[in-house]
């Protein structure tokens, strides 16, 4: 039996949880319906009542949000309160296009608190632990969110923030950091420091980290424990549903615990929204039952996983989401083939003689989409010997394609030749809509 933050909820039976959940969608669906025009019509439009909805099994009859709802209505149209008892903002990057703009009450902070702290504490953290926050701060949620965590549990936060890696090293040391959070990509990166620097384990204290905001594999995972030596854990979490924390993995590390008492989640097909059974992979959508200040109904995620019910063994009960295998919208389809990131970095991982560090390049020629795989090759082999390099990306060629259905090409690159990053990964290079 595994630790709990909140034993009553994480244990819950499940008709316990559906009448917690009946009750506060109810009550959801009622304040958006008074106090959100956009929620307003929408329903008006389907022909909802918000005394129709009396429990989860009603659900399905509401219409979903997505991305494009909250920037059409940017910043503020889809607040259910006045700007005056908004209490924090926040946004997404908007690196493709409008920013989405994420409003929290008091309540609402409290709430994302308890959730990260939940994540922390089946991480085995408790508040005696040092917590390093390597997420960036500012209008990204990753930063706040662990640090509001951190303060629930009573820990120490030591809110690093991104970036000045050799500065971090140093107060991992000096501070006794026990709990490292961040990006994998960067957890990777300080793991790769660390042993540049010439830095011993023993003289960092951490035991465990817990890392999100980007797709990740358990080949990445173990070279991360193997690097920094922790165990490491996934936590979940998008901007406009809460931030992370939404869900998050304990020791079992078999799918992420949602915190399903404040999100109800559902897996649709993406192409039709018909909402879909346990154990079959498709759009994750969250229905946030408690929020205030932006409550959204059946928000699509893009995110593309799948849910089981039962009992965990380490006895929560919470439904669990697998490792989200990539988003829909990142998805690309090269020559009519459904390709994701992760399925390329899970064949690198497992090739020897190759690092974590890599880019796909996508491009036009002829009116023909070309895939080109840009990797890294590992410290200490030999990149003058012309005859190894060529064999090892013929070796990875074959993998990809044979993973793939589809040839792509591949280069093996200089150690330390694609750029790092301190926040998330830049991974696709898609040069496509330059011929558009």
């Amino acid at each position: 039996m595994g630790k709990f933050r909140s034993p009553e909820i994480e244990t819950a039976s499940r008709h316990t949880m559906r009448i917690v959940q009946s009750d506060r969608l109810a009550d959801m669906v009622r304040r958006v319906y008074e106090n959100v025009p956009f929620y307003k019509k929408k329903l008006d439009e389907c022909g909802i009542r918000p005394e129709d909805i009396k429990s989860v099994d009603d659900l399905s009859k509401l219409p979903f949000t997505n991305k494009t709802d909250l920037r059409d209505n940017y910043p503020y149209g889809l607040f259910a309160l006045p700007l005056g008892q908004v209490t924090e903002i926040h946004a997404s990057s908007g690196t493709t296009g409008k920013q989405t703009v994420v409003g929290y009450t008091e309540n609402d902070l409290k709430t994302w608190g308890e959730c990260a702290a939940r994540a922390i504490t089946a991480a085995g953290g408790t508040h005696e632990d040092v917590l390093h926050v390597s997420y960036g701060y500012g209008l990204f949620t990753g930063g706040l969110g662990l640090h509001y965590g951190g303060q629930a549990m009573g820990s120490t936060v030591i809110p690093a923030s991104s970036g000045n890696t050799a500065r971090q090293l140093t107060i991992m040391q000096d501070f006794g950091s026990t709990i490292l959070c961040c990006t994998p990509s960067y957890a990777m990166y300080l793991g790769e420091s660390r042993e540049e620097a010439g830095i011993p384990l023993s003289a960092i204290h951490l035991k465990a980290g817990i890392f999100g905001a980007e797709p990740w594999t358990e080949q990445m995972r173990k070279s991360i424990e193997e690097k920094l030596g922790i165990k490491a854990y996934d936590i979940y979490g998008l901007s406009e549903v809460m931030g992370p924390g939404v869900a998050f993995e304990c020791e079992c590390q078999d799918g992420l615990h949602v915190n399903e008492d404040f999100f109800i989640p559902e897996i649709i097909d993406p192409e039709t929204g018909e909402v879909l059974p346990d154990g079959e992979y498709g759009e994750l959508v969250f229905t946030c039952i408690t929020k205030e200040a932006l409550p959204l109904i059946r928000y699509r995620t893009r995110d593309i996983t799948c849910l089981t019910h039962g009992t965990c063994a380490c006895g929560r009960t919470l439904v669990k989401m697998g490792k989200p295998r990539g988003r829909s919208d990142d998805m690309l389809i090269i020559r009519g083939v459904n390709v994701f990131p992760s399925q390329i970095e899970e064949v690198l991982l497992h090739t020897k003689g190759v690092t974590a560090n890599y880019q796909i390049v996508v491009e036009r020629v002829n009116n023909l989409d070309t895939l080109e795989v840009r990797v890294e090759m590992a410290p200490g082999m030999d990149f003058d010997a012309v005859r190894l390099v060529e064999e090892k990306e013929r070796e990875i060629k074959g993998r990809l394609h044979s993973v793939l259905g589809l040839s792509a090409s591949v280069t093996i690159v200089e150690p330390k030749s694609i750029e790092r990053s301190e926040g998330k990964a830049k991974r696709i290079i898609d040069n496509r809509h330059t011929y558009d």
